[in-house]
């Protein structure tokens, strides 16, 4: 499974099991691209000079590009995962699983979101360009890595977070391995907890069909698993802070952080599924308060750097 679809988690993550969804006025952007996203921001937050706001137009356009592969890789998903989706009730109704449209269609409409996501690459440096690409073999092999192994929630996470690294090239040209790899490995292991969480919810379908999970790996052990997860992800982020000169603002967001998963973790019950969505959907207030921790630390930088200056000068 993975928030590109089927098996333990999915790339259009729906209402718990039992619950009816209410029509909004207004559309709101999935979870799943949200966290697509949000290690995108939050590279493009780090690379910003010392004392600036990250450039929108760069969120702006990786905003853009997240939408498109999100879908891309739930067209992907839905193509490779057609014959499970038929088995599982919360899937069935899929159009490709409900026969509604062609496997040819779907082809078509894949090579729409693909050829638009290019565009948006295309924007980017050289360096960026090659680096983005490179990211595709993980996007069309992650879907099969359930049928394989019982951590498809680890490729979708070196799938997810390849934004990490392509925020900072996108600004600075080319990636600062010393910030970038931390940041990296800190999104995989936050990806490991929250997709972890979510395929508990799936987990009875998925031993009916075969499909592997780290759910079904860790069983009664989530709870530890999860906690050595986040620990990871916070010694990640704070790695990064340091190798570019973060300033407290972004350190009291990464408290902030490791404080809103350890509530995920103390709380959750695997075996209640609306449970499990709910701590789910929350880390989206995980990516948000890194991110702004991340704007306020640089803004700040530019006043420490005075402060430095202000001495020297007076002499």
């Amino acid at each position: 499974g993975g928030q590109w679809g089927g098996g333990a988690v999915h790339p259009r993550p729906s209402a718990p099991p039992g619950r009816r969804v209410a029509l909004r006025p207004c559309p709101r952007l999935p979870a799943g691209t949200w966290l697509l996203y949000l290690p995108c921001a939050w590279s493009i937050g780090l690379a910003a000079e010392p004392g600036c706001p990250p450039d929108w137009q760069t969120l702006a356009l990786f905003g853009a590009g997240a939408v498109l592969m999100r879908g891309a890789g739930c067209t992907i998903n839905d193509m490779w995962d057609r014959d499970y989706d038929k088995k599982v009730a919360r899937t069935a109704s899929r159009p490709l699983a409900a026969g509604e449209i062609s496997t040819f269609q779907s082809f078509i409409f894949l090579g729409g979101q693909l050829s638009l996501a290019l565009c948006v690459l295309l924007c980017l440096n050289y360096y960026s360009i090659v680096l983005g690409a490179a990211s595709l073999s993980l996007v069309v092999s992650y879907p099969l890595m359930k049928r394989i192994t019982y951590w498809p929630q680890l490729v979708l996470g070196l799938t997810f977070n390849w934004g990490a690294l392509l925020g900072w090239s996108a600004i600075q040209g080319s990636c600062d391995w010393s910030v970038c790899l931390p940041l990296y490995l800190a999104g995989v292991m936050w990806t490991l907890v929250y997709d972890t969480i979510y395929a508990h919810q799936d987990k009875r379908d998925d031993i009916l069909i075969g499909v592997k999970s780290t759910a079904l790996q860790f069983k009664e052990d989530t709870k530890r698993w999860l906690s050595g997860f986040s620990m990871a992800m916070l010694v990640g982020l704070c790695v990064a802070g340091m190798n570019c000169n973060q300033t407290f603002p972004y350190y009291s967001a990464v408290a902030a952080v490791g404080a809103h998963l350890a509530h995920q973790i103390y709380t959750l019950d695997i075996d209640k599924p609306e449970d499990c969505w709910k701590k789910f959907a929350s880390n989206r207030t995980v990516g948000v308060l890194l991110f702004v921790g991340i704007v306020l630390g640089n803004l700040c930088k530019r006043q420490e750097s005075k402060t430095v200056q202000e001495p020297l000068e007076s002499r």
